[in-house]
């Protein structure tokens, strides 16, 4: 359920601010999104994993909390970042 090397770059340099950001709120909630949907095709096969179920949850939750911290500091940012994700809010 891990994300490949690979698509974890192309997530970091598609939402980073400047060259060496890795961690800012953008590329959390990128990393969070496609963790979440790694996590809910596992959970598609796996019907009785809750462990995986209650992962499931609390990322979506730190998720949501960064998305909050986002638009309360960020709109702009906040705007574009759940246009290019898809994210319903």
């Amino acid at each position: 359920m891990a994300i490949e090397l690979e698509r974890r770059q192309q997530v970091v340099s598609s939402n980073r601010r400047h060259d060496k950001d890795t961690g800012s709120p953008e590329v959390q909630i990128a990393m969070l999104t496609e963790k979440i949907s790694s996590v809910a095709e596992h959970l598609k096969s796996h019907e009785m994993d809750n462990h995986s179920r209650r992962g499931l949850i609390m990322m979506v939750g730190r998720r949501n909390r960064l998305l909050r911290y986002l638009a309360r500091t960020d709109t702009q940012a906040y705007q574009a970042l759940i246009a290019r994700l898809g994210l319903r809010k």
